[in-house]
Formats: C-alpha cells, structure tokens, sequence
C-alpha cells in the first residue's frame, strides 16, 4: 500500500495544457467513481484550480501510476504521449513533502499565497462527500492543514505583500488600521481592480463604490461585492464619501486632478485621503500627493514593498521548508506504524487467549483441592512457558541459519540489552 500524486501545474505545462486538464464540480461525482474502479485504487481525491490539476490517491498495485496517466489524459481527450512530458508523478514520502508544500504556498506561482491552503480544504471536503476518501487520505489531509497552520503562525511566509493589490490594500491597513469603517473608491475595472475589491472585501471594508467608464462593466464588478456602481463623471461627488481610493485604468490623461480632490477635503473637513494610483500612464496627478490630509502611493512606491516583502517571504521560506522536511518525516512514522497494527492486534489477542486458557487451568486445581501457592507457581509457571515457546524456537533456528540480524532484533525486541534487576 502506498501513496501516489499525479498532476501539472504552472511550472510543469502552459497554460493552452493547463486549460484542458481541469475537473469542473458538476464532473466529480462521476470523477471519482471512475478513479475508485481502477485496479488497486482505494482512495482518491482532486484538487483542481487555474494553475494546477492533481489526482491524489492510496493504492496497493505496482502499475497504479500507468493506470492513473492513462484515465488523466482519457478523461480530458488527450493522447497519453502528449501529456506525458508535462506531468509530475510523486510516490509516498515525496507525495506527502509535495501536499505539504502545496498547502503552505511553497509550490505557488506567488510564494506565500493563502488561496490554495482554502482550494485544498474544499478538495478534501468534496471528496468525503462522495465516500472516495478513507484513513489515509483523511489523515494525510488532516496532517497537511495542521502542518500548513504551523507554518502560518511560526513563520512570515504569508504576512508580506507580494501583489500590487494586496500591498495596496496593506498600506490602506497602516494608515487606518481597520477598514471596517472605511469607503473605498475604486477607479476602473479590471484585473487588478477586481484583485483589489477582493482583499478590501476580505478585509470587510464597510463601502466599496466602483467608478468605470463604462457603468455596465463597474455594474458587473459592483453586483460581486455588493458595491455601488458609477460613471468616471460622477467621482466628484464620490470623493466626499471615499477614505481610500485606488485607480488603475487604461486612460492617457489623469482622471484625478488637484482642483477636485482640494474640494473634496474642504467638504470632508480635511478628513485624510488614502490614495494609490497603479495605472500607468498615472490616472492621479502628481501634485495631489502635496496636499496636506493626502497619502497618494504610486505603482512604484508599491513595488519597492513588494520586492521588499518577497526577500522576506523567501527568508520564511526557508524555515517553512524545514518545517515541512520535519512534517514529512512525523507523517511517514505514522505511515509506518501502521504497517505494525494487525501484528500487534494478533500477537496481543494471542497473548490474551493463552493466559486464559492458562487461568481456567490454574482454577481448576485450585477447585480440585490444589492449595493457592501452587495454582499461582502452575499459572506463572505454564503461561511463561507458553508465550517463549515460538519466540525460542524461531531464535533457535535463526542461530542455526546464522540470521544474526534476527537475534539482534529479539535483543530489542524484548528489551535484553541490559541483565533483567531483580523482582522483589
């Protein structure tokens, strides 16, 4: 029995590859019944997201991994040779090391980010819900998000910013402290603005209004998170409401003068502006940023945080690294003592039948007249010689066979390194 990950991610395979690999929700029902029919498969689970998929599983036959990149590459329409060269195939204790890392942010395209630790959990709760995961699966999850939390608290790896976004919206934390009681302005609507509406969210911003150019796309973004929507015109009047705005467009000209952000103070009664233009060309006017009451960061003021921060993220990762190292090792010892449970539970239950059927003799002379003293000498004396019989005899024949090894590991075993102390 053994572990195996199959899969592609960003490093490994392009993204016209990654596109096609991927297990839609409403496909996994049926995904993992046909995951469990493989031969020797007896646990399974799939993690699936923009950047990696990968196929977890428990299995106790040689050719599982065969088995596994066939069905990989069937259930997408791709021909097994092609996939082939982009694919990772990970037995046991590199299996683990790679969970591990996957939860801790170490094998993401951002070093650090928390997004795929919460991609993991819902991996593993879909799996239980549709009875394809077990005790080994469930307990290499279970070891994974304990290792992935350690690592959060005991190190940085996941504290700095490392996106234009998320280090805007961390700025915003250390002049307000909390954007609870915020309104945050946003200027424009695409990717990195939709990036930025996401953290301000999470962060539980109390307002969000969304200014585009076009009112349908702000819409769009706004109806997401529960944001107003505006016109480019109508900023002014948003302004007097805004404590932080962001702005990121594809405008030539400014789309935020002095003149309207010196109004919107005067009304707001100098109450401060936290302001980061990310576009470039700038859609703030430089001279905005002298005005009292104004924070105004550029795009560049922001990627000297960021390459900041990712030194520190690298320095964690260091420490997270060894953390895992040490995890893998206290997972594999788990692995391993299983391996020992049904000789244990046999040689216990064998113990416990001989010593009774031992105490139903030792009672029986004690029944036909024997005195205590000797049904105690009869009981200790044939229960002993019951449970050394086999071990003697094997180490006899192993001293006859010269299987030194054998005899050594019964010196362990029963705890014969030092002379027995005397019982008293």
């Amino acid at each position: 029995m053994s572990l195996l990950t199959i899969g592609i991610n960003h490093k490994t395979a392009p993204i016209e590859v990654r596109e096609k690999i991927v297990f839609r929700a409403e496909e996994l029902p049926g995904t993992f019944s046909k995951l469990l029919a493989l031969p020797g498969v007896e646990e399974a689970s799939v993690l699936s997201t923009c950047n990696r998929t990968e196929v977890t599983c428990w299995h106790h036959q040689a050719d599982t991994a065969h088995q596994l990149t066939h069905w990989l590459a069937r259930a997408h329409a791709f021909d097994t040779h092609h996939l082939q060269p982009f694919l990772y195939t990970l037995h046991n204790g590199e299996a683990v090391q790679h969970m591990l890392r996957v939860a801790c942010g170490l094998d993401s395209l951002v070093l650090g980010e928390p997004q795929i630790l919460g991609q993991l959990k819902s991996s593993y709760q879909t799996a239980l819900e549709h009875d394809s995961i077990g005790r080994y699966l469930s307990r290499l999850y279970q070891h994974t998000f304990s290792t992935a939390k350690q690592i959060r608290t005991q190190t940085e790896i996941g504290s700095s910013a490392v996106s234009v976004a998320f280090a805007a919206v961390s700025l915003a934390k250390q002049i307000f402290d909390s954007l609870e009681a915020q309104t945050a302005l946003l200027i424009g609507a695409g990717e990195t603005i939709e990036l930025t509406a996401r953290h301000l969210a999470r962060q539980n911003v109390s307002h969000m209004i969304v200014a585009n150019r076009t009112v349908e796309r702000a819409q769009h973004l706004a109806k997401e998170f529960q944001a107003e929507a505006i016109t480019l015109s109508d900023i002014p009047d948003a302004l007097v409401q805004a404590d932080i705005i962001i702005s990121s467009t594809a405008s030539p000209l400014p789309i935020l003068g002095k003149g309207a952000v010196e109004r919107a103070l005067k009304k707001r009664k100098r109450r401060p502006f936290f302001m980061v233009d990310i576009a470039v060309p700038r859609d703030i006017e430089p001279e905005v940023g002298k005005l009292s009451d104004v924070y105004l960061y550029t795009v560049d003021d922001l990627h000297g945080v960021i390459e900041e921060n990712m030194r520190n993220r690298q320095e964690a990762a260091k420490q997270a690294e060894e953390l895992v190292i040490t995890q893998v090792k206290a997972f594999q010892g788990w692995l391993n003592s299983q391996d020992a449970v049904h000789t244990i539970r046999d040689y216990r239950q064998h113990a416990h039948s001989v010593a009774a059927q031992v105490a139903i003799q030792a009672k029986r002379l004690s029944q036909q007249g024997k005195s205590p003293e000797e049904a105690i000498d009869y009981l200790a004396r044939t229960l002993t010689n019951k449970l050394i019989h086999a071990p003697t005899k094997a180490m006899n024949c192993a001293a006859q066979e010269g299987r030194g090894e054998l005899l050594e590991a019964a010196r362990e075993l029963f705890a014969l390194e030092e002379p027995p102390k005397d019982i008293r």
